[in-house]
């Protein structure tokens, strides 16, 4: 079986039976992260069984034909280690961090889970008031969280990136054993995994243990993954929401934009123009939206964007604002539309676009400085059908952009009509009309 060498200590190789395995070797510590990625996400769903990729999560959890419910966290834990999951739209991981001598030990846990999992109503349903009462606590209890899930859903008008990985309550309220188990049999195999071990191993080592403890489960054909093609967005949609709670109102704007798999398909940086625009436009405390609102005119307390290029398909572009008194929520909307044509009017001054360029090839560097932030950078990247080139060459593709191609990126996916607007109005708010501003009101109640 042949192992191929990349740059930066990096080497992969697939199993006979279609598990990839990709080796981040870092002798500095005698320390591994193994991390099993599967390519199934919240965005693979049946339609009516929301929820399902992140319910499978915590059940993998509770034990298979030869370790018992929660023994697989506590095995770890004797051993000095620490173990996780977490589920995302494109896919699924499962990570053990634990001292280089005991991968051995990783692998034999994982792999037993990977066609072992025993699943019985009695653990099953105590579960699933486990993950409605996570619901609870991380999206129902908070409106911003609340308002950003309704306004993901009005972004997307046929794509499942518009549903909650967590899921929709009333979904996960009939999530049952049989959804569980048709879900695990259909997307849990070898051949829908990404193998990712960081630290102080070789990638000998790590061949040999793959092929000891994966190599004898059998593939399952897996069939690629086809999602829903999202129509042409011919409006702009608002979601405007009241909650007593709220102490600041916020005023929020997605863009659809592509993933960099999808933007760099269709222009080769694209993506890579995204992210540095964005940055310049809103990504910081420099940037051009926050010293234009929050600075020079004094209209915000905040102000800022991101663009999240790892996904499959879609990868939103955002902005965000919390103006400040007299300034309300409905003048946000007119003050950064100005403020965003002229940033790409007229471009960033040269030494920020240095200084944008540096502080991400830095920021990269950093973060593959950290053998666990490494592996899951690749780790997702790959379950996103991007390959590792794509990650290896990241900071030489940032080197090479030009003002130019930032500014028509920007250019071409802040669109009006393919956008969604969110006012969440607080306590303060709560009387006045969707249109109507704090400094109106305070106005008309002057007398």
């Amino acid at each position: 079986m042949k192992i191929e060498k990349k740059k930066n200590g990096i080497s992969c190789f697939s199993l006979a039976n279609g598990l990839d395995v990709v080796v981040i070797e870092d002798h500095r510590a005698p320390v591994i992260t193994h991390m099993l990625w599967y390519k199934v996400g919240a965005a693979d769903e049946v339609a009516g069984k929301s929820g399902i990729a992140h319910f499978l999560e915590h059940l993998m959890f509770k034990g298979t034909d030869k370790i018992a419910p929660g023994e697989h966290s506590k095995i770890i834990a004797k051993n000095g280690g620490q173990d996780n999951a977490f589920t995302g739209q494109d896919y699924t991981c499962y990570f053990e961090r634990l001292a280089a001598d005991r991968l051995e030990l990783a692998m034999e846990l994982e792999a037993d889970r990977m066609t072992g999992l025993t699943l019985s109503d009695e653990v099953l349903l105590p579960e699933r008031d486990v993950v409605r009462e996570e619901r609870k606590q991380r999206t129902d209890n908070k409106p911003d969280a609340i308002h950003f899930e309704q306004m993901t859903a009005a972004l997307f008008l046929a794509h499942p990136y518009g549903v909650p990985i967590i899921g929709w309550d009333h979904e996960i309220a009939e999530l049952n054993r049989h959804d569980a188990i048709k879900f695990y049999k259909q997307h849990y195999a070898p051949d829908n995994a990404i193998l990712v071990v960081a630290g102080d191993v070789t990638p000998e080592q790590v061949l040999k243990l793959a092929q000891k403890h994966y190599g004898s489960i059998k593939s399952q054909n897996i069939t690629p993954r086809k999602r829903v093609i999202e129509p042409p967005h011919m409006c702009a949609r608002q979601v405007d929401m009241f909650d007593e709670r709220v102490e600041q109102p916020q005023w929020i704007r997605q863009y659809l934009a592509p993933s960099a798999r999808v933007a760099n398909a269709e222009k080769d940086k694209q993506a890579e123009a995204l992210q540095l625009g964005i940055l310049l436009l809103a990504g910081s405390t420099t940037s051009h939206l926050y010293v234009d609102l929050v600075v020079n005119q004094q209209a915000a307390v905040a102000a800022g964007g991101w663009y999240n290029s790892v996904a499959m398909d879609y990868a939103p572009l955002g902005l965000y604002a919390i103006p400040r008194e007299p300034f309300g929520l409905s003048h946000m909307a007119e003050l950064i539309d100005v403020s965003v044509a002229n940033f790409l009017e007229k471009g960033p001054s040269d030494s920020a676009f240095e200084r944008a360029k540096n502080l991400m090839v830095a920021e990269s560097l950093y973060t593959r400085d950290n053998q666990t932030s490494m592996a899951r950078m690749i780790g997702a990247a790959l379950c996103c059908n991007m390959t590792l080139e794509d990650i290896l060459d990241w900071p030489e593709r940032i080197e090479s952009l030009t003002k130019a191609d930032i500014l028509d990126a920007l250019s071409q996916y802040i669109d009006e009509k393919s956008s969604v607007t969110g006012h969440l109005w607080g306590k303060d708010e709560h009387l006045l009309g969707i249109g109507e501003t704090v400094a109106e009101a305070d106005v008309n109640n002057a007398d």
